[in-house]
């Protein structure tokens, strides 16, 4: 199984379009999104292109691809317009032996752990910074942000397979490669 980790895309048209993109080039099994999918928020500036409408007519016909948890710029009216589930706070995963806890960030992150067990991978958007951070008992994976990356990162996302996670812009450079 090959997925394409994608986080925060915030309404953006532009960068969703890049994101579907790309997911089809890596000819990727699921499309992963890890919350923060039509609306900007409060703390963030507009995105290019933002354009909610334009994103749901984009993601709606890959529904059956699609795997998503809440983020914290997600409701229940965006539920009412997307075909695909939003609405759960979590979704696991496993890779080989180890389990793959997806979600969003704001509420499971470092700082307060969901039930891991040793070896298993918290991964997580929302801070829009991408990251691979190995901790004494688990490890922390973020794929970046597709609209509105931050500190100085680049607008992109993740790839697993074979139990390799790849980071990559846009324009398919490897950014980082953890196994």
């Amino acid at each position: 199984m090959k997925y394409f980790i994608a986080s925060d895309i915030h309404g953006s048209e532009y960068y969703c379009k890049k994101m579907i993109e790309s997911y089809e080039k890596e000819n990727a099994d699921k499309l992963v999104l890890l919350g923060d999918i039509l609306y900007h928020g409060p703390r963030n500036d507009l995105p290019k292109d933002y354009a909610p409408k334009k994103v749901i007519e984009l993601l709606n016909p890959l529904k059956n691809k699609i795997l998503a948890v809440r983020g914290n710029c997600d409701t229940e009216v965006d539920q009412m317009v997307l075909s695909f589930p939003i609405l759960a706070d979590y979704a696991i995963i496993s890779e080989g032996r180890r389990m793959i806890y997806l979600t969003h960030g704001h509420n499971f992150n470092e700082n307060n752990l969901p039930p891991l067990a040793d070896g298993n991978i918290l991964l997580h958007g929302h801070t829009h910074v991408p990251k691979c951070v190995e901790h004494e008992k688990y490890i922390y994976m973020n794929p970046g942000s597709v609209s509105i990356p931050k500190e100085e990162s680049h607008h992109g996302y993740m790839i697993l397979e074979n139990s390799t996670f790849i980071w990559k812009d846009f324009e398919g450079n490897v950014i980082k490669e953890y196994r």
